[in-house]
């Protein structure tokens, strides 16, 4: 198989980098050539890509991939793959698995309760109903003869150099507190798993929530990853008289706890880290946290601003 992905991020890059040797050919687009030195190890073949300009190459590659993988989010007026690449896509008569990088954040708020993919979106934020627009756009595809589209609503994302442990020994770390409020969140590991799943998925494509399986209160995730390095956590702060920016603020506005129900059941998927502790345990074991000779970094009364 060949494939492209249209947002060598986070994500992406961390499918492509452990799963590189299942692809014929493995490509993808950056904003910045400078972006392409973040790939380590990983033979992949790279396009600039922008809401201003895209490399003339790219066309030639996506028709020639057989699975391709869109991490770039939309803008709020509109999907900027779809808008420069959507139309090639749907009239390529070659058979195509697609799969689209969305956020359980198009859920909205449901006041704690469970949500699994039968609960109709309800987004309370213009990036949400953007991302809930894009989704719809690309599931059209799927319509298309030969054309399989995935679309897979992701969980808040942590992994080796994004997570409490790093929050903490940088000192950026803060408990806020709103009673009953819990988040949701999924390892990129278990992204990685996700979205090889769904390429190896004999079925129809659909939506997938993409989470762990323990939703919890962000503030008892850094107290517990305080407790792997030995440190007093920070103290908790009430939200209301947090010094928050809006787009921070706007987390806790949201109270959801999202089923991994269908993930399980369709895709077959073993979870690697089914909990935020064990995917803390795991990241404090591989030395995240922990300065170059392994020892613990004070990080003060983590009180700083993320």
């Amino acid at each position: 198989m060949k494939f492209f992905a249209f947002g060598l991020g986070y994500c992406a890059r961390h499918f492509v980098c452990h799963s590189k040797n299942s692809f014929e050919a493995a490509a993808g687009t950056v904003r910045e050539q400078a972006k392409a030195r973040e790939l380590p190890g990983a033979s992949i073949e790279t396009f600039s890509f922008s809401t201003e300009k895209d490399d003339s190459a790219i066309a030639d590659r996506v028709g020639a991939s057989d699975v391709i993988l869109v991490s770039v989010p939309p803008g709020i007026s509109a999907d900027p793959v779809l808008a420069r690449f959507g139309h090639r896509i749907a009239t390529l008569p070659r058979a195509q698995t697609i799969i689209y990088l969305s956020s359980v954040g198009v859920y909205g708020d449901r006041r704690g309760d469970w949500v699994d993919e039968s609960v109709a979106p309800l987004p309370g934020s213009e990036r949400a109903l953007a991302r809930l627009q894009a989704e719809r756009s690309w599931a059209a595809l799927g319509s298309e003869k030969g054309k399989k589209v995935y679309i897979l609503r992701l969980a808040g994302i942590y992994g080796p150099g994004r997570n409490a442990l790093v929050s903490l020994k940088a000192g950026t770390a803060r408990r806020i507190v709103k009673r009953g409020h819990v988040s949701n969140r999924i390892h990129i590991e278990d992204i990685s798993r996700a979205i090889g799943a769904a390429i190896a998925h004999s079925g129809e494509g659909g939506i997938f929530n993409v989470s762990d399986d323990a939703p919890a209160p962000p503030q008892d995730v850094i107290k517990y990853a305080a407790m792997l390095m030995g440190l007093e956590p920070p103290p908790e702060q009430d939200l209301e008289s947090a010094d928050l920016t809006p787009l921070a603020r706007s987390f806790y506005a949201e109270n959801r706890r999202i089923s991994n129900r269908k993930l399980k059941d369709e895709f077959g998927l073993r979870l690697a880290y089914p909990t935020y502790r064990v995917g803390l345990e795991a990241l404090w074991e591989a030395g995240e946290g922990r300065d170059e000779a392994g020892a613990i970094i004070p990080s003060g009364d983590g009180a700083a601003l993320s």
